[in-house]
């Protein structure tokens, strides 16, 4: 499928004056290598994958190609996604030049269309929900005020709405979330995270960016305003912050009210 969309855009980039073929790219992964007789121009990928949409599943999949692809993916095309995707987002995280998040692309892509779930005996303990991409996810600046202590709310945290996963039997509904820190190597939150001298979880990293994490309920940093804007049970909420500033918690959530629940329509 993927080759068949090169091979179409690029007979497309014929056509197109701007688009010049005469540089051929040598790939750097290996004299075995598939690709040793070179690729296409970064310009022409580009033309083709911006005609894509920038199709995130594309991408990962010209990433497993070799390390030439896996390089362009994350220095240009996981960029363009993300700013594709949450444009308003993404210019903010970069503005002021307080945050750089070159070279986490990918990283950030990823959270941005990944509910990671959770293994029995990881993060959360025995809840064993699996990982799944989501086709549509807000990402709140207001939301993210909710999670931060009184003396940290100058901090700029970007929070999603829960993925609802419902009916998991003793837990009841759950919902996880997900989100990013601007500047997060020079927020509040972290300075608070290292006064309080508070731990890493000894096994598990990142999902999103391999980094180590900080539990925040261990370090008594999640006030009770994170549980109304969940619309959860405020002892069953749990959050992790990782070194890059991403963002992974899990909670329960309230049954609705008879005013809140839809009926059906005969």
């Amino acid at each position: 499928m993927l080759g068949r969309y090169l091979l179409f855009y690029a007979s497309i980039s014929i056509q197109v004056e701007t688009m010049i073929l005469n540089k051929q790219y040598r790939c750097i992964h290996s004299a075995s290598c598939q690709c040793t007789k070179g690729h296409l121009s970064e310009e022409a990928i580009y033309i083709v994958f911006d005609r894509l949409n920038w199709n995130p599943k594309l991408i990962a999949t010209l990433s497993c190609v070799c390390k030439w692809f896996d390089d362009l993916a994350k220095r240009v095309l996981w960029k363009q996604f993300c700013h594709t995707r949450a444009p308003k987002m993404m210019n903010d995280l970069q503005s002021g030049g307080s945050h750089n998040v070159d070279g986490n692309w990918r990283a950030l892509g990823k959270l941005l269309i990944y509910c990671s779930g959770c293994q029995r005996g990881g993060l959360f303990n025995n809840i064993q929900i699996p990982g799944h991409f989501v086709h549509k996810t807000r990402f709140s600046r207001t939301s993210g005020k909710s999670f931060l202590l009184p003396q940290c709310r100058t901090d700029e945290l970007y929070v999603s709405d829960p993925c609802e996963h419902l009916n998991q039997g003793d837990d009841g509904d759950v919902g996880f979330f997900r989100g990013v820190f601007k500047a997060f190597a020079m927020s509040k939150v972290r300075k608070v995270l290292i006064k309080r001298m508070a731990e890493f979880h000894p096994t598990e990293v990142c999902p999103y960016c391999k980094a180590k994490m900080w539990n925040m309920l261990q370090a008594k940093m999640i006030p009770q305003s994170a549980s109304v804007r969940l619309g959860a049970y405020e002892d069953c909420i749990e959050y992790y912050v990782c070194l890059n500033g991403h963002m992974l918690g899990i909670c329960t959530l309230l049954p609705l009210s008879d005013s809140e629940e839809t009926s059906e329509v005969e």
